[in-house]
């Protein structure tokens, strides 16, 4: 089931994929599926430097788009596919909204 989002946490949402480096961490971890992807792994698919990825991982995790797991010294890094869902079906949700209501109108005034 996914998640009905409010405004402001919509907002954050987009606001955390509101750059091409973060857009292509997420896709990268969107790509990985549900086992997700080690730092060490996303940085060798991206080619970004160690400090740039952290700072963007921390980004999308705090915005909830990116889970991550503690694996002995490693990170695991996944995307939280029910967030993402959630965003999309914000979206969605108002998709030719205005149309069916004007048409509802034209119906109802013909």
């Amino acid at each position: 089931m996914t998640a009905v989002l409010a405004m402001e946490e919509a907002a954050q949402g987009f606001a955390a994929v509101g750059s091409e480096p973060r857009i292509e961490v997420l896709l990268c971890l969107v790509r990985a599926g549900e086992a997700g992807l080690a730092f060490g792994q996303i940085q060798a698919r991206t080619g970004m430097p160690p400090s740039t990825l952290l700072h963007h991982l921390r980004f999308l995790a705090a915005a909830g788009l990116v889970t991550q797991e503690r694996r002995g010294r490693q990170t695991i890094s996944r995307p939280a596919f029910d967030r993402l869902r959630a965003l999309s079906t914000f979206l969605l949700a108002q998709c030719c909204a205005d149309e069916i209501g004007a048409a509802a109108v034209a119906e109802a005034t013909a």
